[in-house]
């Protein structure tokens, strides 16, 4: 074999396992990372005393499949270690948000000659 052909043998390897390195994430890798953060979303809601549909509506992206896994396991475990919910802090999001009055621009030009009549 050429000495170039070998090394470029050794390397090409060597090379390859660096893609990882590159941020390119497989499929695989995405699909554990969702299962996980939904696990993790619906062992939360549970601590919280939340009900699984709350944490649905409060996690749309979530995956509804792993929310309720990690929901289902963490009530095992505080059945199994008398743990009680802890209760949120915040309240849930408002379906309508509350907006504050905007000011009339009735008001303005008021105000301006007011404020000149008195500088005169």
């Amino acid at each position: 074999m050429r000495p170039t052909l070998r090394l470029l043998c050794l390397l090409l390897p060597a090379a390859l396992a660096g893609c990882d390195l590159l941020g390119i994430e497989s499929a695989s890798t995405v699909a554990a990372r969702r299962d996980a953060d939904g696990k993790a979303i619906g062992g939360a809601c549970r601590h919280a005393g939340r009900a699984i549909e709350d944490c649905y509506t409060l996690n749309r992206k979530a995956d509804k499949g792993a929310v309720f896994a990690g929901w289902r396991e963490m009530n095992d475990y505080m059945r199994e270690n008398k743990i009680e919910a802890v209760a949120p802090v915040l309240p849930p999001p408002s379906s309508t948000p509350t907006a504050k009055p905007v000011p009339a621009d009735d008001d303005e030009p008021e105000a301006r000659t007011a404020s000149t009549s008195k500088s005169h």
